[in-house]
């Protein structure tokens, strides 16, 4: 018998019927690149789920994530070209066209120019959005034929970029869905719950055929928990501990001599450096047992295959740089690469087939143009690095360095300054919006044609423009299209439309792109690269590293240091360039009691800022539902220095240095050792008494000019 369909049945299945679902692609500073569907009625983002056919997606989404079309029209959303009415900060503007906003910008920068130079402006941006076209690079053209400061971002990772090429050059090493044929497993500074979900999912399924899965984290992580055995180093000890597992892996008879033979360069060296770093004398720096360290090297060499994957948190102290140069050893001593499932995995993006040339267009840039730190803007702004000609303008998009970025005091103060003429393109006035002469709409994820750079796996992930933009948001690109059109840049790319821009983006005739092209991403949403698949890649079963010898460098002689070029807009000009220690070694934080026992008087704890679980960096830190998840800004303390101050659990506390200060609720916990503290990162300052960057340090690590979020010393006390 046929159903009956009731009118109200008809109406839903009609209104269901004109429901239709695109690819997307998750554009957070994420390694997940997740590939996504969007549910789309009338040009109007209804929902969004993860695609079911993504290896690594698996359909499924994390909890920033799952409810994005909230964060698309949220009602706090920027939705019309805004100038500023009010003091700075005081989030007081009014509504202007576009041609007004466009007009004041370049009459505005025309002038600085006139009288200046154009190094007097400068781009502020980073991975809030990870896309190929509206990215971290989507700019650098635009600036680099301006001739503005050239300015190098490097919130995260390209500490360990520049040690990881050094060590075993621009390889994606250990594919993250080859995990599942792992036997043992070493998360090392990755809270992967939190930060790297998907992969985590591919963890546990190896776990459950008898994996070990062990998780090196300073404090007990909701990663650290879901081990089989967790190891709680001290905060910038980690070197300390891979150094000691390298003498512990020779002393035991448990190098593959073989591989090292014939795939390294540098092992006696490395043997002799290695010799005085036993786990007895790592034990004394790190808080690890010498019994763990023996047995955790002794495994991690016969226990084949062993997959480590690095964590960004590695680098984020003084000697970060000589820790994962340490670490992306280990597997060459021990043959680890010869399997399938072994090896270590840094960052999948550089096998990716990325033309950051035709992006950037370094060729623009004058010669002599000179360079500036992200993580120093603080610095910048308000004159500390004495810069010639200052800073008169910045334009900041894809980055909200109040939260974000070290030294927030300094940034603030600088922001404030009455002849300081700032431009930003943000989704809300967020904490270094607030602070803007003209604010810019900018379009979402749905919003845009894009591609998303993926840098925690091996699929290139399409996204489609399948919505309408609420307001007069645009995207980034065409902001800058526009841009150069009234600046009278003749340059055919900046005439490019965003799928040309995709076309020319990617080098489509490369091998890892056989068989995928623009048309095939739009019909799949993903694919993945021709690098190997999951079941057998093993790229580096007979060395073939790609370095200049092909080999494993242990030990590289004549090294300086350098950061790598996506991360300063392909400029080659004024690299770092002081000379490097030729082998891996142990160097400890600057911020400790060993190293400098006076400050450690006035500030005795280690404080460590890991990412939220709620938030993504500072996105989604303004939404009511992900905040109700987070909680509020919070300091994590042990029950020993609780005591020590009079702090009960609940109590609100301040934590301190020079460099600023915070206030949050104290959570008493074991997840913490005595002597350290933890907060997470991301809160907004305009929602809470300053947040964890407050305190951090603007200072570079030893490699890569990286942060040293986690080489800071504080004092903790109950608030008023």
């Amino acid at each position: 018998m046929n159903e009956i369909v009731k009118p109200d049945s008809l109406l839903v299945a009609q209104a269901e019927s004109l429901t239709e679902t695109f690819f997307g692609g998750c554009p957070h500073d994420c390694p997940d690149t997740c590939s996504m569907i969007f549910e789309v009625k009338d040009g109007e983002l209804l929902g969004v789920r993860g695609n079911p056919d993504h290896p690594m997606t698996r359909g499924g989404l994390c909890v920033k994530l799952k409810d994005y079309e909230k964060r698309h029209y949220h009602p706090d959303r920027l939705l019309y070209p805004m100038k500023r009415v009010g003091p700075k900060g005081s989030k007081q503007f009014e509504r202007i066209t576009w041609d007004e906003a466009l007009d004041t910008i370049v009459t505005r920068w025309k002038a600085i120019i006139d009288s200046h130079g154009p190094q007097a402006i400068a781009p502020y941006s980073y991975l809030g959005n990870q896309g190929l076209v509206h990215g971290l690079n989507g700019g650098d053209a635009f600036f680099n034929r301006m001739g503005a400061t050239v300015m190098e971002r490097t919130f995260c990772g390209e500490g360990s970029c520049t040690a990881w090429l050094l060590t075993v050059g621009p390889t994606a090493g250990l594919d993250p869905d080859s995990y599942i044929h792992s036997k043992y497993i070493v998360i090392w500074a990755c809270n992967s719950v939190s930060t790297n979900l998907h992969h985590w999912a591919i963890v546990k399924d190896a776990q459950k055929k008898g994996a070990k899965v062990v998780v090196i984290d300073t404090y007990a992580s909701r990663t650290a928990k879901a081990a089989d055995w967790h190891i709680a180093p001290k905060p910038g000890t980690d070197g300390a501990l891979a150094m000691a597992l390298i003498n512990s892996i020779i002393e035991q008879g448990l190098v593959d001599q073989d591989y090292v033979d014939n795939h390294t360069v540098g092992f006696e060296e490395l043997k002799e450096r290695a010799s005085t770093r036993t786990p007895e004398w790592a034990a004394a720096i790190t808080g690890v047992s010498a019994d763990d360290i023996r047995t955790l090297a002794r495994e991690m060499a016969t226990e084949q295959p062993v997959g480590i994957r690095m964590g960004v948190a590695l680098e984020r102290h003084y000697g970060g740089g000589q820790t994962i140069r340490a670490v992306s050893s280990i597997p060459a001593l021990t043959g680890a690469w010869r399997h399938v499932g072994g090896g270590v995995t840094q960052f999948g993006v550089w096998e990716h087939p990325y033309k950051f040339d035709v992006m950037c267009r370094p060729d623009l840039i004058p010669e002599g143009t000179r360079v500036v730190s992200n993580l120093q803007i603080g610095r910048a702004l308000t004159g500390e690095l004495k810069l010639d000609p200052p800073i008169l303008s910045m334009m900041c998009w894809n980055s909200n360095p109040v939260t974000q970025a070290p030294e927030t005091d300094k940034i603030v103060e600088g922001l404030m300054r009455e002849d300081l003429f700032m431009v930003s393109a943000e989704h809300f006035i967020s904490d270094t919006a607030s602070y803007a002469d003209i604010l810019l709409p900018a379009t979402m994820g749905a919003e845009m044609e894009d591609m998303i750079l993926s840098w925690g796996h091996l699929y290139l992930t399409y996204n489609t423009k399948c919505a309408d933009a609420p307001g007069e948001a645009i995207p980034n690109n065409e902001i800058f299209r526009l841009l150069a059109a009234r600046l009278g840049f003749e340059e055919e790319n900046f005439k490019w439309t965003d799928t040309e821009c995709l076309e020319h983006y990617v080098d489509w005739n490369a091998p890892a792109c056989e068989g995928i092209d623009l048309q095939y991403m739009r019909e799949h949403g993903f694919a993945r690269l021709k690098v190997g698949t999951p079941d057998d890649r093993a790229p580096h079963r007979e060395g073939n590293f790609p370095t200049s010898t092909g080999k494993c460098m242990f030990m590289v002689e004549g090294a300086t240091n350098f950061v790598a070029p996506p991360f300063r807009q392909m400029y080659e000009g004024f690299q770092p360039g002081e000379a490097l220690d030729p082998l891996p070694d142990y160097l400890g934080p600057r911020e400790s009691h060993a190293n400098d026992p006076e400050l450690a008087k006035r500030f005795p704890l280690n404080i460590v800022s890991p990412k939220s679980h709620y938030f993504l960096n500072s996105c989604y830190a303004n939404m009511e539902d992900k905040q109700k998840g987070q909680g509020e800004q919070f300091v994590m303390i042990s029950q020993h220095d609780a005591d020590a101050r009079g702090i009960r659990d609940g109590d609100r506390v301040q934590v301190a240095n020079d460099r600023g200060a915070f206030k949050g609720v104290a959570r008493i916990t074991e997840d913490v050792k005595a002597g350290i503290v933890v907060a997470t990162l991301g809160y907004w300052r305009q929602l809470n008494e300053g947040t964890v960057n407050s305190i951090s340090s603007g200072a570079f690590t030893d490699m890569g000019h990286a942060p040293s979020f986690s080489d800071n010393l504080v004092e903790v006390a109950r608030a008023n």
